[in-house]
């Protein structure tokens, strides 16, 4: 498929999620006003909005209608947004520059910087547990309990602990990788399934298929950032680049070097595409994230 296609295809999403998340959000006008209005800094304007994609085109799979998916999208952006605010605090990983501009902290405040972070995991649930996330209930929970699982410790609150606690220290590929499944990995998959169970229940085959696709691009994700951390600029990536080294951050260019790097995201993305095959023409939007992960230049 053309490029622009999946071009066209990419920014009218990004456009449909920047819509839902400014409506959803709390005007800045409203009190408190400088937590509403950090909120909609953090969220608006800005980012690949990946998860999203995700979401919509994992629906597009069992054929539901974007207009099911929008609270899923919504809800996985804003657990994204928040873990990205906290993840810059000088408690973490100390950043001052986050999607090409200054990070919320820095803006702000540390302190209104965690208030963001707080109301928006907040908001991501209230959002799942509106009447139109979801075609029933039963299956409403269960999309609650995915996203509360993909973010807590088990998942990627779980991995950042891991991160921060293996910091100059050398990881194999094993404990790494761990680490990735849980930080970046699950909130992935969990868009994945989420974009997909907004339209119903799903059988095992496809929630099998799209779990290893899931799982496949979260470490193909991280491995292009460790990547692109080392190779791209600042302006380019919209964050502070070359940081995780400088830090002593356990990352795939520890374990391998660039081209060896590049060929295992490679070998993940023939991995993921293997798992939707069965979907065929369904799966394309999926597809061509997949390929638009591994082969981005930011």
């Amino acid at each position: 498929m053309a490029m622009t296609d999946f071009a066209a295809w990419s920014r009218a999403i990004q456009t449909r999620a920047e819509n839902i998340l400014a409506t959803l959000l709390t005007d800045a006008d409203i009190a408190p006003n400088t937590l509403h209005a950090a909120m909609r800094y953090v969220c608006l304007g800005g980012g690949k909005r990946v998860r999203p994609m995700l979401a919509y085109a994992a629906g597009e799979t069992v054929g539901a209608d974007p207009a099911q998916i929008d609270h899923a999208a919504a809800a996985v952006e804003f657990i994204h947004v928040y873990s990205l605010t906290h993840d810059d605090l000088p408690c973490m990983d100390d950043d001052d520059l986050r999607r090409g501009k200054p990070t919320c902290h820095v803006a702000y405040d540390e302190a209104t910087a965690l208030l963001v972070g707080d109301a928006l995991q907040s908001l991501a649930f209230e959002v799942l547990a509106h009447p139109r996330a979801a075609s029933d209930a039963a299956t409403q929970v269960e999309m609650l309990r995915l996203l509360a699982r993909a973010s807590g410790s088990r998942g990627m609150a779980g991995g950042q602990a891991v991160d921060l606690a293996a910091t100059g220290r050398a990881l194999d590929l094993a404990e790494l990788e761990f680490m990735h499944i849980h930080k970046t990995g699950a909130l992935i998959q969990a868009a994945v399934l989420l974009g997909a169970l907004g339209h119903g229940e799903l059988n095992a085959a496809t929630r099998d298929a799209l779990e290893r696709y899931a799982r496949c691009i979260g470490l193909a994700f991280q491995v292009m950032d460790d990547v692109l951390d080392a190779e791209t600029d600042t302006a380019t990536l919209g964050k502070t680049a070359g940081k995780d080294a400088a830090r002593g951050k356990a990352t795939y260019l520890t374990l391998m070097n660039v081209k060896e790097a590049r060929a295992y995201a490679h070998e993940l993305l023939n991995n993921a595409l293997a798992a939707i095959e069965p979907f065929g023409e369904r799966g394309r939007r999926l597809a061509e994230i997949a390929r638009f992960i591994v082969e981005r230049s930011y």
